[in-house]
């Protein structure tokens, strides 16, 4: 037996990858097309691993989908890949539609036609696993309960909207073939391997490069926030005793405005590693022009997943962040290799479009 990972040199995919190596024998094939955001450094560790067999590649290309699933055999499909800055989509939303809408269908078809070829008890046990986003729910205001599953879908950017239709095709793919899925739609991750155009390492990043650190608006939009490893083990919980066809919100009951992230980042680096000359790395910060359409508010109902699957996150933000804040400073090097070639050039293009 084996599980199938698409997007597993990314960020969420890669913690997955190894955090289920770290606890199970089960081999994993990896598809990632390694793309900006997917890196092979991310998965170093399992270079010389038997256990992990990788694989370079689109989800839109259901030729190779096809083949990877006929000779591995997999239990489990997780489908993590897809892109995922809003930023991003803002810029260039084509590549949001064919990667999340039109990969996440061809996918769907591919598990659905492997699927369909299975028997007895390997049939039965096969399961489809989406990973989304919160984000699909839309924006709360400050009264608002948080999201759970049964809100509706009010998706306010290109890349939620992109994810909005990928779930909507998860779920009209079980209701119609009979396809085993399960969904999880989380509030935002942190912690190691994060690229560094999202909030927490963006900022880690400018603070050491001595640039500033750039705040959307006043700082206060509100969002929860979810310690990666605590997300992988919600999939794995799902994986173990998910009920077909049903979505599961995953989040790490964190729910803090930007600007109170960037001065806790602040102060562990003023203790970790403080500046040259003394002074604090609260200097740097710089409000920009906030986002197109930003959503306000964010949070994530997660009393399902606990009442039913017993799930709950082990990390605070506070014991998780500073393991995140270390982790950049042990690992500089991959920093700065990702802070080069596709990402440099569109960064230098997203602020000079912003200026």
């Amino acid at each position: 037996m084996s599980i199938f990972v698409t997007g597993g040199a990314g960020f969420i995919g890669s913690n997955f990858v190894l955090d289920w190596l770290a606890q199970s024998n089960e081999p994993v094939i990896t598809l990632d097309a390694l793309t900006y955001a997917g890196n092979l450094e991310n998965l170093a560790s399992l270079d010389c691993d038997s256990r992990h067999i990788f694989v370079q590649g689109n989800i839109c290309d259901r030729p190779l989908i096809d083949r990877l699933l006929a000779e591995h055999q997999p239990r489990v499909i997780v489908h993590f890949a897809a892109e995922s800055h809003v930023d991003r989509s803002i810029h260039g939303p084509g590549e949001f539609m064919r990667t999340n809408i039109d990969g996440t269908f061809t996918l769907l078809e591919a598990a659905r036609a492997y699927w369909s070829g299975l028997e007895g008890e390997a049939k039965a046990a096969f399961r489809f696993h989406h990973v989304s986003t919160d984000e699909v729910y839309g924006s709360l205001k400050p009264e608002d309960p948080p999201f759970a599953e049964t809100n509706p879908y009010e998706p306010n950017s290109p890349y939620s909207a992109s994810k909005a239709a990928s779930d909507h095709l998860v779920r009209a793919w079980h209701h119609t073939y009979g396809l085993p899925v399960t969904t999880s739609n989380c509030s935002n991750n942190y912690g190691p391997y994060h690229f560094p155009e999202k909030l927490i390492p963006l900022m880690i990043a400018n603070a050491l490069a001595g640039k500033p650190l750039p705040i959307y608006g006043d700082g206060q939009q509100i969002r929860d926030w979810l310690y990666v490893t605590d997300h992988c083990s919600a999939i794995r919980a799902i994986l173990d005793k998910g009920k077909v066809g049903e979505v599961y919100n995953v989040g790490g009951w964190n729910e803090m405005p930007n600007i109170e992230i960037v001065q806790t980042l602040i102060q562990l680096l003023d203790k970790l590693s403080p500046r040259a000359d003394g002074k604090s790395y609260s200097e740097q910060i710089t409000y920009v022009t906030d986002r197109p359409g930003h959503d306000r508010r964010y949070a994530i109902d997660a009393r399902k997943i606990e009442r039913e699957l017993g799930w709950r996150p082990a990390e605070t933000f506070q014991t998780g962040i500073r393991k995140t804040v270390e982790w950049y400073l042990a690992n500089q090097a991959w920093v700065r290799n990702v802070q080069s070639g596709a990402y440099r050039e569109w960064l230098a293009l997203n602020y000079a479009a912003r200026s």
